[in-house]
């Protein structure tokens, strides 16, 4: 059937090829005959002119006008003979003459009605006329007629090297209209087919939008527009299923919600679910409603990371968890457990992975729900292990911070290579707990992720930072994801402050920094352009190694790099960091960007950046951060 659909499309593409090609060639044609009517009828004129030419030499030898005006006889006999020559096609064969004012007279009008008399003045199109004198050669010009091709001829005639007069000769055919007429049929012939093909074709996309339609409609599922279990039998003949992780997701407690609220609620519910899963998910991973509250998620890996399933899946988690449900003035809470089914390899069949997925979700629940379970126990011990090495702070924590403004702005001071002086500073956001203590980023930053908290603490680092900006007129750089800008309510937040302190905007710097892969999209370069058109700048920070790559040159507005600072702590002694350092400059320089050095931490570091060029040093040898600006 896909090869007989193939056929037809070939055949259809053919037939309006073929179709487009005779009528162009069919105007090609009707062109060349017009343009070899009037090369042939230019011929016999310029022949006629020649000979009218010679004759007139022959008669008069010297002083034409001076001839012509005294010997009435050979005026006449010259226009007797001119005559001979009136056709259809050639009916005014006449002599002008330019007289001391410029004005053009007759000298001979071989015409046989309406006829010249001598030294009569005649209106002609001076310009032309003027530059056979002028040039003493031979000129053709067309006149306005839709009845026919209608041309003048104009040819000197010269003596001693001198412009006396000018021979006219108009010449006009029907021909060219006539071929015209004969095409217009054929013409129109085009243009019926033209129509139905166009027709055609019209019914063809609707029937295929109508085809599309009815497809979708058969593989989504119409309450939360997720793909449905027809989807799902489908793509388990075609998927690698070695390319993907497994997800199984369950709202927790749904039938008390159901129960207690009602169908349309459980249903606005369940829409509102899936709206939040689509937000967190990439374009590469593929939802399915696997039934009632349970959801299935097909994660594609990336660069063999066994736990990308795990951080979307606790990206959804927390946002789900974060949520308030409104729904008739009543606010509900939810929670969302997981299973994930890591490595699909191990698996005899798809469908067994997702069974396991399943049972993960069965632990995740039986453990206490609002959980996120995985099938490689050790990963996972190793993975907690590695967030729990450093205490982190309960989201409660935080949100009392932010009620209690124990969360700070800390500035670390940005050096310039050559003159040792400060042009900038890098904001750091800090918490302080009830007994006073610091709290680094990496305590807090990672609970927050991907919640309104997170926006919270955006807003309040960047109206902070614009506070100190008003103060004291140094650039400051703020540290924000790709993600971050992306993000609609994070990116509204960042034109809300820029618009409420614009003429600060430009003092701005932001550094953008993706421990994930993301594409420079167009969403994310509209809303860089956008931001830069407050006059801010856009830094890239840890640029060098990671995901950071040299393609954002061609893709983003970029006015600052910032090395990552694994290059630089060992740039005195490692010559590999400094050949990837050299080949950075090298490229900053030619499209005119700064560059900043972080981590320098030692005279020795110092040094050897200063001497490849880099323009600005940051680390902890020249100054540490500080709550205040060093002014």
């Amino acid at each position: 059937m896909k090869h007989l659909v193939k056929l037809y499309i070939l055949i259809f593409i053919t037939i309006v090829f073929s179709i487009v090609y005779l009528y162009v060639k069919l105007g090609e044609t009707q062109d060349q005959l017009t343009i070899n009517i009037d090369n042939i009828f230019l011929t016999q004129t310029k022949e006629i002119a020649r000979n009218i030419d010679e004759h007139i030499h022959n008669e008069i030898d010297a002083n034409l006008y001076a001839q012509l005006k005294n010997n009435l006889k050979l005026r006449e006999r010259l226009e007797e003979e001119m005559s001979l020559l009136h056709t259809e096609i050639y009916q005014y064969i006449y002599i002008l003459y330019r007289d001391k004012h410029h004005n053009f007279r007759y000298l001979l009008d071989g015409s046989k009605e309406d006829k010249g008399a001598f030294d009569e003045k005649l209106n002609v199109n001076k310009k032309i006329w003027e530059k056979v004198y002028k040039s003493k050669t031979s000129q053709l010009y067309s006149q306005q007629n839709i009845d026919a091709l209608s041309q003048t001829y104009l040819a000197p005639i010269i003596y001693n090297d001198t412009v006396e007069a000018v021979l006219a000769i108009d010449f006009s055919t029907a021909l060219p209209r006539n071929i015209t007429q004969a095409t217009i049929p054929l013409k129109h012939v085009f243009f019926y087919i033209f129509a139905a093909i166009l027709l055609m074709l019209l019914i063809l996309l609707y029937q295929t939008f109508l085809n599309l339609k009815t497809k979708k409609e058969s593989i989504t599922d119409p309450l939360t527009q997720a793909y449905n279990r027809t989807y799902l039998r489908e793509l388990l003949k075609r998927i690698d299923i070695s390319a993907y992780q497994i997800a199984m997701l369950d709202i927790d407690y749904f039938k008390q919600v159901n129960d207690t609220y009602g169908h349309k609620t459980g249903d606005k519910i369940l829409r509102d679910v899936a709206d939040i899963i689509k937000q967190e998910i990439r374009s590469n991973d593929i939802f399915v409603r696997f039934g009632g509250e349970e959801f299935l998620l097909f994660i594609s890996k990336q660069q063999e990371n066994n736990y990308t399933a795990k951080k979307v899946a606790e990206r959804i988690r927390k946002h789900i968890e974060m949520t308030s449900f409104v729904y008739d003035n009543i606010t509900i809470k939810l929670t969302l457990s997981i299973g994930i089914t890591c490595d699909t390899t191990h698996f005899k069949s798809i469908s067994d992975a997702i069974k396991h997925a399943d049972k993960m979700l069965y632990i995740a629940k039986r453990e206490g729900r609002n959980l996120v379970i995985t099938d490689n126990k050790q990963q996972q011990k190793e993975q907690d292990k590695k967030e729990t090495s450093i205490h982190q702070l309960s989201i409660n924590a935080i949100k009392e911070a932010i009620e209690d403004n124990r969360v700070f702005v800390f500035f670390q001071p940005i050096f310039d290579a050559h003159t040792s002086n400060i042009t900038k500073y890098e904001a750091l956001i800090r918490i302080k707990d009830k007994n006073g203590t610091i709290v680094l980023p990496g305590q807090f930053l990672p609970t927050v992720a991907h919640t309104n908290v997170y926006n919270d603490l955006t807003k309040i680092v960047l109206e902070n930072v614009f506070k100190t900006i008003e103060k004291s007129k140094m650039s400051i750089s703020v540290n924000l994801n790709f993600s971050d800008i992306v993000d609609s309510n994070i990116f509204g937040i960042i034109i809300e402050e820029l618009k409420a302190n614009k003429v600060l905007a430009s003092w701005l710097i932001i550094e953008l920094l993706e421990n994930e892969i993301l594409e420079a999209d167009a969403t994310l370069v509209q809303h860089i352009q956008e931001i830069k058109s407050f006059g801010v700048k856009i830094a890239i920070d840890d640029f060098g190694t990671g995901y950071a790559n040299y393609a954002v040159f061609q893709k983003l507005p970029i006015d600052i790099i910032k090395i990552d600072g694994s290059l630089i702590k060992e740039i005195d002694t490692s010559p590999v960091s400094q050949r990837i350092v050299k080949s950075i400059i090298y490229l900053t320089e030619e499209f005119n960007i700064e560059t900043i050095a972080e981590f320098v931490h030692s005279e020795e570091v110092y040094t050897k950046v200063k001497e490849l060029g880099i323009t600005h040093l940051q680390g902890f040898y020249l100054a540490k951060p500080q709550e205040d600006l060093a002014l």
